[in-house]
């Protein structure tokens, strides 16, 4: 944590907010992650908390408060393994889509709930067929009167059994390409709009990850996101702060378990010391230590840089890239140095380990983050 980023008043909040995961969650995280689900009325006591989108406006509910809190929030669940609560997802990607793009009439309708966690949202990008390619979706959303006729289906999206506010990128003209994908609101029980099954992952067992279908569902046009034909375009212009959080995620990780493991390692010992100090060990430590101090400064200065709503396109892209894998690496020579203790459950390193592979994948996998910025550095 970059201390220059960060008042008095930051430090009170993140005290604040850490006591209330080691209260609220953390004791009953192993349960939510055997049921593979976080129960609803955990959402609404964050809401009332405080923890739920604290940067909107007062008049939608929220505190107005900078990018900081966010930030502090995310480290605080992250640094404790709390990877199935979703929190960052709605509060620092959806309901900005919400916030920027949509009326003064849907904000009124949906941010109220969204702040209280009477509302939680999802956003449904990818298609079984379909994956960084956003341009080649093929979920349709035909006019029809004042309604849009939604078909298709989507995968792999987060918060996808408990949300009732689903933000679907649908080809309004299927023609088009990229041109022709808008994004619209669907609100649970619309008809023709149902959910699959809660996706079996190899972490985040407890953060409900599902199928979405939609077969002649019916959406009011009203639900329209934005201008028609610009949803390829907001989501352009949204990833840079999806894939700050997955760097905030990572790397917060990545310190959490250098921590656990450093201290694990003075006291485990082997050969009559401790296996922290075997030259091998203490080599690899260092090792890990370094390139986590330098994933925190550039971390800091991507989060800052967007704080002052800077362009940080290419350097996020760097940084998803290379703090998601970062964080593998620190993963994989952590659970090492744990030795068979560390493939066991009861040792978080073990829930650290699976939970983290999924950095390099979503928001963008580690090679299409290379491709970005090899496009824009003209290669």
């Amino acid at each position: 944590m970059d201390g220059s980023l960060y008042a008095e008043e930051h430090r009170i909040f993140r005290d604040a907010c850490g006591r209330y995961l080691d209260c609220e969650v953390v004791p009953n995280y192993e349960q939510w992650e055997a049921d593979e689900i976080v129960p609803r009325q955990v959402w609404k006591k964050m809401g009332a908390s405080g923890y739920l989108c604290p940067w909107l406006d007062e008049k939608y509910g929220g505190f107005g408060a900078g990018y900081e809190y966010s930030v502090v929030i995310m480290e605080e669940l992250y640094r404790r393994g709390l990877c199935g609560l979703m929190l960052p997802l709605h509060n620092d990607i959806i309901v900005h889509y919400i916030d920027s793009y949509g009326s003064e009439e849907q904000k009124m309708r949906w941010l109220p709930g969204c702040v209280s966690g009477e509302i939680i949202t999802a956003i449904a990008m990818t298609e079984p067929d379909v994956g960084s390619d956003l341009a080649a979706i093929k979920t349709s959303a035909v006019r029809d009167g004042d309604c849009y006729i939604l078909n298709g289906q989507k995968t792999f999206i987060s918060n996808g059994i408990l949300s009732n506010l689903v933000v679907v990128a649908a080809k309004t003209d299927v023609h088009a390409g990229a041109k022709g994908v808008s994004l619209i609101c669907v609100e649970d029980g619309t008809p023709g709009f149902t959910r699959g099954r809660n996706l079996k992952k190899m972490g985040w067992h407890s953060q409900d990850t599902a199928e979405l279908i939609f077969e002649d569902c019916r959406v009011p046009v009203a639900n329209l996101l934005g201008k028609e034909g610009r949803g390829f375009y907001y989501m352009m212009e949204k990833l840079q702060g999806e894939r700050l959080v997955v760097c905030i995620m990572a790397q917060s990780m990545a310190e959490a378990m250098l921590e656990m493991t450093v201290k694990y390692t003075k006291e485990r010992s082997i050969f009559d010391q401790p296996v922290s100090s075997l030259q091998h060990n203490t080599f690899k430590i260092v090792e890990m230590a370094t390139e986590i101090e330098l994933g925190r400064t550039f971390l800091d200065s991507l989060i800052s840089d967007y704080i002052a709503r800077k362009d940080i396109v290419k350097r996020v892209s760097m940084g998803k890239a290379w703090i998601a894998e970062m964080a593998n690496r620190v993963a994989y020579n952590c659970l090492q140095l744990h030795g068979g203790y560390g493939y066991m459950e009861e040792y978080p390193i073990c829930r650290f380990a699976r939970d983290v592979r999924v950095a390099p994948i979503f928001a963008g996998s580690t090679e299409v983050m290379k491709v970005i910025v090899g496009r824009m550095m003209g290669l």
